[in-house]
């Protein structure tokens, strides 16, 4: 019997689009816009939220890090997963302690990092046999309605005047919400589960899969300074939560209108969508560090926003078409190259704090590496 259809692919995208709105969009992104709020009611300084962001990214690494030489299931890795991230974000309302708030974003990150894995594996492979492989960019566009729905929820709560502590509690209820209404399709690992490789395959990667690793961890170094701390920014700039907090609902709605729009480009090749991609992501990082305007704050949350799950999404799709049955590993090996640039962004603005040009040289600094990236991406292979 076949069991490939006991779930259809539109429960497939639907359940992998709400699986990475809540991990993802969610869990690991609703510290951002959270971020200017704690500032205001808990002292929350600029040094400690870097700090606390590269906790959630440390966690990311080691839970990706996980999935390469774990070889979970994808299924039972996104559920596992997504449970971890509604009870890590749930606690991080019941604390005002910073050594708490540390150890629930890095957990927070290890659980995400299992959700992206998984989630990922299970829902291209099922859409690839149903012949709906198009409809990844509903998939993907998950990760960007989950930034937009955090950023508008959090600019309620500002502009009610009600408490972080509470903005977490809330986050956290719709998180455990998804996890259940996803836990059944999740829960059949035939529907999209990529042909395993042996437990014990250890097959080198090529030097194609080692470009794809190093480009795409640079990804993750360059679109996270301005991911971090773009509401931060335009906190200083106009005071009001009414005003600064668009700036992180108008990322996500980008974020998730692009995966759709790319998705729809069929024919084009995924390795020069992304490369396209991290090139327009350069100017939107380097933008708030030329010019500081509300204006341009939010231009720079459009481009970043229209590009990163692009990559994202490109990236997942180029591994699958280079690595086949292994794409699970070289997968997991690309998100661990991801959290390791995650990890150093926010790390490098903490120990440039005390310089008032702190972010401006961090973004300068990732706008270069990612057009050198974006060229070295489609450079001829000396071999293919």
């Amino acid at each position: 019997m076949d069991t490939t259809r006991d779930v259809s692919p539109v429960t497939t995208a639907a359940a992998g689009a709400l699986g990475l709105a809540a991990a993802v969009g969610i869990g690991r992104f609703a510290f951002t816009p959270l971020m200017p709020l704690m500032a205001a009611q808990s002292g929350l300084t600029l040094a400690q939220g870097g700090v606390l962001a590269a906790a959630n990214y440390a966690g990311y690494l080691a839970g990706a890090l996980w999935c390469l030489f774990a070889h979970p299931a994808p299924g039972r890795a996104a559920r596992i997963g997504l449970a971890g991230v509604a009870l890590f974000t749930l606690a991080m309302g019941m604390t005002s302690q910073f050594a708490s708030w540390f150890a629930l974003r890095a957990l927070a990150g290890f659980a995400s990092a299992l959700v992206l894995v998984g989630i990922s594996g299970w829902t291209l492979q099922g859409l690839a046999r149903a012949d709906r492989g198009h409809w990844s960019g509903w998939v993907f566009a998950g990760v960007g309605v989950g930034i937009a729905f955090a950023g508008i929820a959090t600019l309620v709560i500002g502009v009610l005047g009600v408490s972080a502590a509470a903005g977490w509690l809330v986050l956290g209820a719709v998180v455990a919400a998804v996890t259940a209404s996803t836990w059944r399709p999740l829960a059949t690992p035939e529907a999209g589960t990529l042909t395993p490789a042996p437990a014990n395959d250890r097959t080198r990667f090529d030097a194609d899969a080692w470009r794809l690793v190093a480009c795409y961890g640079v990804a993750g170094f360059g679109y996270i300074i301005p991911a971090t701390f773009l509401p931060a920014l335009a906190r200083q700039l106009v005071a009001d939560p009414a005003v600064f907090g668009w700036t992180w609902p108008a990322f996500g709605a980008a974020a998730a209108a692009s995966t759709v729009a790319a998705a729809l480009l069929r024919h084009a090749a995924p390795r020069r969508v992304w490369a396209a991609s991290q090139a327009l992501m350069a100017a939107g990082v380097v933008a708030p560090a030329l010019a500081s305007s509300l204006g341009v704050l939010l231009a720079a949350a459009l481009g970043i926003g229209g590009t990163f799950m692009v990559v994202t999404m490109a990236g997942m799709q180029e591994a699958r078409r280079i690595a086949r049955n292994g794409a699970a590993r070289l997968i997991a090996a690309m998100t661990a190259a991801f959290a390791v640039g995650q990890l150093l962004g926010p790390l490098a603005v903490s120990l440039l704090a005390s310089d008032g040009n702190a972010l401006r040289a961090s973004s300068i600094t990732a706008a270069a590496l990612l057009l050198a990236s974006a060229g070295f991406l489609v450079a001829p292979r000396r071999c293919n």
